[in-house]
């Protein structure tokens, strides 16, 4: 597996191995460069306790994770409990961030990872701040979405593949709701592996199924090839001002090891989570399977609303594509009609807003992405709103 040369990965020096001996054999030093005011009674009466300076995050917090990851967390009646090593999480304030640290990890300047289209712009933006360029494969449509594998194939096969240090899948993608499938999932990682690519897999809306197929699984744990699995509160909680999320490391024993060596470099100079967050850590996951299933009822219920709204409607030209999961929604009508301008129409017409499918590179015109989220009778006179503005514009 490739590595970013701009991480240094080199052989501790002489006196940091004499240390770590030290503490393995369990020899106290006094430290005469411990500049922790934390351990010398300097602390704050606001902020007590020792700082841990773990660059992975505070281990408790860690544990308690690494507990509720292993009992299934909230996917409990779809994923059987698995072993979660807390010393193969990574906790951070954001997936956001966790893409921006995987960049740095696996890419030099000039180096590309796989990413989704249609998709989120997030991670073109963060690719193009760590000077690594994105290159787009495509999620086809056909009832239900799937991966162009052969594509994905050619493109990693050809002279631009060698550019490529991971591939990114959302699972499942935003806008499209559609999760990894069993099959698809055993060739990307028999391609990743075969290419020397590592898998970051962005989780953050599993929990949300909608409409799925059987047999989704997540990606995390993942021992075919290095993987990254992505997750945090931000989703799981509903609740994107709760700033924890974290990485989970799994693969090849090997590239495990090597991934965890450099990754602690990086963590350790950006400095690990906050420990006044890092407390409450337990308790929010003990509040997730309920705030979870909570979200999941209004989602749920306001996309069967949805169907019954656009079975409803006379004119019958707008129609919603199989979400699997998530809680956004692409509802499809005619082409003619651009998605700019119908967004503009809702604006200033009926004060309403939602983004246009160009938002998420959709490949043609006629596609709108709408949030499931909205309280019952506020999502029901958006939708509404969408449908009049439609007919309004096609003349009826």
């Amino acid at each position: 597996m490739h590595f970013s040369s701009r991480v240094d990965g080199s052989r501790p020096n002489a006196i940091s191995m004499a240390e770590a001996r030290c503490r393995r054999d369990g020899v106290a030093l006094t430290k005469l460069n411990d500049s922790n005011p934390t351990r010398h009674g300097l602390a704050p009466a606001l902020v007590p306790g020792v700082y841990e300076a773990n660059p992975r995050g505070p281990l408790a917090a860690r544990r308690a994770l690494a507990e509720f990851l292993a009992a299934g967390g909230i996917d409990r009646p779809v994923e059987e409990a698995r072993a979660v090593d807390p010393e193969r999480l990574y906790l951070l304030s954001s997936t956001s961030e966790a893409y921006s640290w995987l960049m740095k990890l696996l890419c030099d300047p000039g180096d590309a990872v796989l990413a989704p289209k249609p998709g989120y712009p997030l991670i073109e933006s963060i690719a193009r701040l760590e000077n690594v360029e994105t290159i787009e494969y495509s999620l086809m449509f056909d009832g239900s979405w799937f991966f162009d594998l052969s594509r994905i194939e050619e493109i990693l096969d050809s002279d631009e593949g060698a550019r490529i240090r991971a591939m990114v899948l959302i699972n499942p993608n935003n806008p499209t709701g559609s999760y990894v499938k069993p099959e698809e999932r055993r060739r990307l990682v028999a391609m990743c592996r075969e290419h020397d690519v590592a898998i970051i897999a962005d989780e953050v809306f599993f929990g949300y199924a909608l409409e799925p197929f059987d047999g989704n699984a997540r990606l995390a744990g993942e021992s075919g090839v290095l993987t990254f699995a992505l997750d945090g509160f931000s989703k799981m909680l509903a609740a994107p001002h709760a700033k924890v999320g974290w990485i989970e490391v799994s693969g090849p024993g090997s590239d495990v090891a090597e991934a965890q060596a450099r990754l602690d470099v990086i963590a350790d100079d950006f400095l690990p989570m906050s420990d006044i967050i890092a407390e409450r850590i337990p308790d929010l996951l003990a509040a997730a399977a309920g705030q979870t299933a909570r979200v999941r009822e209004r989602t749920r219920g306001n996309l069967a609303r949805l169907h019954e709204l656009l079975d409803a409607d006379p004119l019958g030209v707008t129609s919603v594509l199989r979400a699997e999961g998530g809680w956004n929604v692409l509802l499809r009508f005619p082409s003619s009609i651009d998605e700019s301008e119908l967004v503009l129409s809702l604006i200033r017409d009926h004060r309403a807003t939602a983004q246009p499918g160009f938002f998420f590179d959709m490949t043609s015109n006629g596609y709108l992405a709408v949030s499931l989220l909205p309280e019952p009778d506020v999502f029901e006179a958006g939708i509404r709103a969408v449908l009049s503005t439609i007919g309004e514009m096609l003349g009826e």
